[in-house]
């Protein structure tokens, strides 16, 4: 080999390199333009909603007491909350239902203008959350409490013991809804509608937020249950879901 011919060599054997298989070049060039591009879609949402009367409700109390130092406050507080409880149990209301959401004790000040803040004495807060499971007992409850001591109602809220078949109730709903909204936009598009690609769920169960019970920490125990509604509560399921369109 000479010198002179290393050259052509090179380049004969770079042209080789760079030049496509016939297979592939031909593949290539009869490979139609459309088929790159996405599938068409619909993206939807829709929702079920159930309507459904509560079968429990949660009461929120508590007793707060004042005194001088803040072991009196505290011991009277503990003095009240035991009957408080020993009420409970008196009501039907079991252990396991019955939860302590809040305690504290704070000093009280009191305020005068171009003067240092005179210490009053303390203030003990003890709270509770009971769970009423026969809502026939919710308004002779809080009249029981009240008459051993409780002197603040926060509030009560309506719930489901079990919530499930309302929410597969409000899930078939929704699945319903979903649907029939799928078929109504393909029609109005003039194209077949496809199958589901995906189903999302968000939504669900929710426990009302306590509601105020402004008089009943007002009324005496001679003044009769009470009187309380339960109402109906709502059950929600939102769902999404994309659908596969036809061309």
């Amino acid at each position: 080999m000479t010198l002179r011919s290393l050259p052509a060599l090179m380049l004969g054997a770079a042209l080789v390199g760079l030049s496509a298989p016939p297979a592939l070049a031909q593949t290539a060039g009869h490979m139609p333009m459309h088929a790159m591009a996405p599938a068409p879609a619909l993206n939807l949402s829709a929702s079920g909603e159930v309507k459904v009367a509560p079968d429990m409700a949660t009461l929120t109390f508590g007793v707060m007491t004042e005194a001088p130092t803040a072991q009196a406050a505290m011991a009277d507080n503990a003095r009240r909350m035991t009957e408080v409880f020993a009420a409970l149990r008196r009501a039907g209301i079991n252990e396991r239902d019955i939860q302590t959401s809040g305690l504290n004790l704070s000093a009280q000040y009191d305020y005068v203008e171009n003067q240092p803040p005179r210490l009053r004495g303390y203030q003990a807060s003890n709270r509770v959350t009971v769970g009423i499971m026969d809502l026939t007992r919710v308004g002779t409850t809080a009249d029981a409490v009240v008459a051993a001591g409780v002197n603040q109602i926060d509030g009560i809220s309506f719930g489901l013991k079990d919530p499930k078949a309302a929410e597969d109730q409000a899930r078939r709903l929704a699945v319903r809804a979903l649907q029939d909204k799928a078929r109504l936009y393909a029609e109005a598009l003039g194209v077949p509608l496809g199958a589901i690609r995906s189903l999302n769920e968000g939504g669900g169960y929710q426990p009302q937020p306590p509601m105020p019970v402004y008089a009943m920490a007002r009324m005496s125990a001679d003044s009769g249950s009470t009187p309380v509604a339960a109402g109906e509560m709502t059950v929600r399921i939102d769902i999404t879901g994309t659908y596969d369109l036809g061309r």
